[in-house]
């Protein structure tokens, strides 16, 4: 197992101007990360392969891995030509992720208001067609695709691994975020389990959660049946992270896990105290 973090985790001192990238890279090679996962927010990389370059070459010089590169998409377009675009233009991603040196690409599929199973099940081969182009075209690199349980409407265990499996590619997996499945009220652990032989790496984030006729205020947004939930630092929210641990660990999964931290405290210092909980608990594990 490789621990590292996201970007993302760092969002409000990119959003700032506190830290570049090139900052959180050695921070977080300064913390004994071994990976940094790249989310272009709160810094502009898209279609810059000068500062992919440089992102890479830094990594290189700190003697941490890039694990995977995480980007946004939506495949349910208005018009053909629309989707079509889309699919192009993640493409382009793909060839950014392979200047990155990256093995591993994270790509979101769709949004929708309708998050009916109906509504799934209907534009599921829409969305399968999109990921099989960008899969086949990204094994040219060796770069594994892959979807993440977020965005509600594929957020679900079962809904993720129907997408898997309708793309029926081996470099398609998925992206397995374990705590996201409470965004769709569905037990982390249970979930956890059910998709960890699919997963191409594992976020850890953790939230705090309050029953929807408890109003806690600002900060919290409501979960697909009216949950109350905020970010928290991992292991003091209210998910079973040593659990939840334990299962990955047994599975024999030895692949990255990446820590996204998304709380309302001090980013760095949130971050900090997840990563060491990790480590801590991953150790205890017998």
């Amino acid at each position: 197992m490789k621990l590292g973090v996201s970007t993302y985790s760092l969002y409000q001192a990119l959003k700032s101007g506190e830290m570049s990238i090139m900052d959180v890279i050695d921070w977080i090679a300064d913390q004994g990360g071994e990976h940094v996962e790249i989310v272009p927010l709160g810094y502009d990389l898209p279609g810059n392969f000068a500062l992919a370059d440089a992102i890479r070459e830094k990594a290189q010089a700190r003697g941490i891995d890039i694990s995977n590169y995480a980007i946004g998409a939506n495949f349910l377009t208005e018009t053909e030509e629309q989707y079509q675009e889309e699919i192009e233009r993640v493409k382009g991603e793909v060839d950014l992720a392979a200047r990155l040196g990256v093995k591993k690409m994270r790509h979101d599929v769709a949004r929708s208001e309708d998050l009916s199973i109906r509504n799934f099940n209907a534009n599921l081969e829409l969305l399968a067609v999109a990921c099989r182009q960008i899969a086949d075209y990204a094994n040219q690199f060796g770069i594994v695709t892959s979807v993440e349980n977020h965005g509600f409407f594929v957020q679900h265990s079962e809904r993720v691994q129907a997408l898997i499996h309708a793309v029926d590619r081996p470099n398609f997996k998925t992206t397995l975020d374990v705590g996201n499945f409470v965004c769709v009220d569905e037990d982390s652990v249970a979930a956890v389990t059910n998709n960890l032989p699919y997963a191409s790496i594992v976020h850890v984030k953790d939230f705090y959660i309050r029953p929807s006729n408890q109003n806690p205020g600002e900060g919290w947004f409501k979960s697909s049946y009216g949950t109350y939930l905020r970010g928290a630092i991992v292991a003091q929210g209210d998910l079973n992270i040593p659990e939840i641990l334990r299962v990955v660990k047994s599975s024999g999964y030895d692949g990255y896990i990446s820590l996204e931290f998304e709380g309302m405290e001090e980013c760095k210092r949130g971050t900090l105290i997840g990563l060491q909980n990790i480590r801590r608990i991953w150790d205890e594990i017998n």
